[in-house]
Formats: C-alpha cells, structure tokens, sequence
C-alpha cells in the first residue's frame, strides 16, 4: 500500500484545515490602481472585455512604476542641486585659504625683512662698537 493511502486511511481530511492553509499561503492581493487610463493608450476595436480589464491593469501598473522612476529623477535633481551648492562653497573655502596662505606668506616675508635688517644692524653696532674700542686701546698706548 503506497503511504499516501495510509495517510489517508490514518488521518481524517479536514477540507477547512486544508482551505485555511492554501488561502494562507497565497500571495496578497493588492487593489488594482483605479482612475483614468494613461492618454498613450486606448482600447483597440473589438477587444473582449477580460482583455480590455487586463490590459488597464498592466497599463496602470507600468504608469505607477514609471511616475516612481519620474519621482526617483526629481530626488536625483534635488541632490545634485545639494551637491552642486556643496561644490560652490568648496571652491570658496579654497579661495579663502588660497588668501590665507597668501597673506601667511607676505607676513613671513615682513617678518624675514626684518630680521634681517636687525641682523645687519646688529652688525653695523658690532663693527661701530670694535671700532671704538680700537680707538680707546690705540689712544692709550
């Protein structure tokens, strides 16, 4: 006896069981989009009812998923004009550290000027002073 048939002679069938399991594990049925057709179709002449609704059905659901691939581009736009925004106040803060090391180099210059010329005066005193000094030795002797 093939075990199919013991099950069945062992177990009872519960067709609700059974009905309830088989609706349990379909797929959930989504309202079909409602409201006017898209304007790049109509309805060819002499098409059968069941082929008409199953038509706008297909139809609708393509122009659904095109108006979220529209929306998708819209976010898209939207982000770019971020990064552009973004782009602009880059290019800004690099002119503002281009003149800021500009302005870093023109005071190292002042800066190096300077002290040279406190080195070179500097040198000028020492000179001045060894001179002198040479004075007061040579008037002495």
């Amino acid at each position: 006896m093939a075990s199919i048939e013991r099950l069945h002679r062992t177990a009872p069938l519960d067709l609700a069981k059974l009905e309830e399991d088989v609706v349990g594990n379909l797929p959930a049925i989504r309202a079909a989009p409602s409201g006017t057709m898209p304007d790049y179709v109509e309805h060819e002449e002499g098409v059968t009812r069941v082929g008409a609704l199953t038509a706008e059905a297909v139809v609708r659901d393509y122009e659904a998923a095109a108006r979220e691939i529209e929306a998708m581009g819209a976010e898209l736009i939207s982000a770019a004009k971020k990064c552009e925004a973004m782009t602009a106040e880059v290019h800004n803060a690099i002119a503002f550290m281009r003149d800021t090391a500009a302005s870093y180099r023109e005071e190292a210059k002042k800066i190096f000027k300077r002290i040279e010329e406190c080195a070179i005066f500097t040198e000028q005193v020492r000179k001045t002073c060894e001179s002198v000094k040479l004075k007061m030795i040579e008037s002495k002797v």
